[in-house]
């Protein structure tokens, strides 16, 4: 049967138009209410059912939900008349109540579970990142220390002197939490920065590393290696990965156990 078979009228349209109109949310009824109408103007509840092949049980029901998705309007009378409004009309109108709809479902969906997503899925999968560049590497290093909460370890055979300097507050305010700071250098560091070291963390002296790394709280990592020159960071590895951060710890004690312990003066 074709469609104008189906709505009594010698309007057809095309299975795609149909389809078009089934995937903005029309029913088949719907959809053979609204073609009358373009096609012929104004009608009656009464007229529409008869031409439309709708039982008139549901004519009603058809036209209400047309008029609250925007396709047709309705004139007041005795009898009243329904009016299609354009299909620009009509698909504009829908198109605002659909984007309307997914913008409400999509605030509810991320404001509920994007917060279990971030708590959970980032225990499941941690990320890893690699660092290049020497102030991309020292300063995500600054925030991995700025962010120690009770134990740093660092080892900083590579890293530039005057930015040691500047790692000394924090070293100073993770000691008054009462926490642990433990850094080893090699032995070309200067006296003076050594001195100042010694005061606020556990220091000891080895003769060769071959990477720079930190260690905070056993929850965060990050390895750096140094350029040709071996006195400047040139790529690094940061994690928030706890079982890196483990392994990290064990090879850090391993040198640690074997270095030279510098007392305070």
């Amino acid at each position: 049967m074709s469609w104008s078979e189906k709505t009594g009228s010698n309007m057809t349209i095309s299975e795609r138009v149909r389809k078009a109109m089934q995937n903005l949310g029309l029913t088949d009824y719907e959809i053979r209410a609204y073609l009358p109408l373009i096609q012929m103007g104004p009608l009656t509840a009464s007229e529409l059912s008869n031409i439309a092949e709708i039982p008139y049980s549901k004519i009603y029901e058809v036209l209400g939900s047309l008029e609250e998705k925007g396709w047709i309007e309705v004139e007041g009378g005795r009898p009243a008349k329904y009016h299609a409004k354009s299909p620009i009309t009509a698909v504009e109108t829908m198109k605002l109540k659909l984007e309307e709809k997914l913008q409400q479902n999509s605030d509810i969906i991320i404001s509920e579970l994007m917060p279990i997503f971030e708590n959970r899925w980032a225990k499941e999968k941690p990320d890893i990142w690699i660092l290049r560049g020497e102030q991309n590497i020292l300063t995500k290093l600054k925030e991995l220390i700025a962010n120690c909460e009770r134990e740093l370890l660092l080892a900083t055979p590579i890293l530039p002197k005057e930015l040691l300097r500047t790692l000394l507050p924090f070293f100073i305010t993770i000691k008054g939490k009462n926490g642990r700071v433990q850094i080893m250098l090699t032995s070309d560091i200067e006296q003076q920065i050594l001195k100042k070291l010694v005061e606020v963390a556990e220091v000891r002296i080895r003769e060769h590393m071959f990477g720079c790394g930190a260690i905070r709280d056993l929850k965060e990592v990050m390895i750096i290696f140094a350029a040709e020159n071996g006195k400047r960071p040139a790529i690094a590895i940061w994690s928030e990965h706890t079982s890196l951060a483990k392994f990290a710890r064990d090879y850090f004690d391993y040198l640690w156990n074997s270095a030279h312990a510098v007392k305070k003066v």
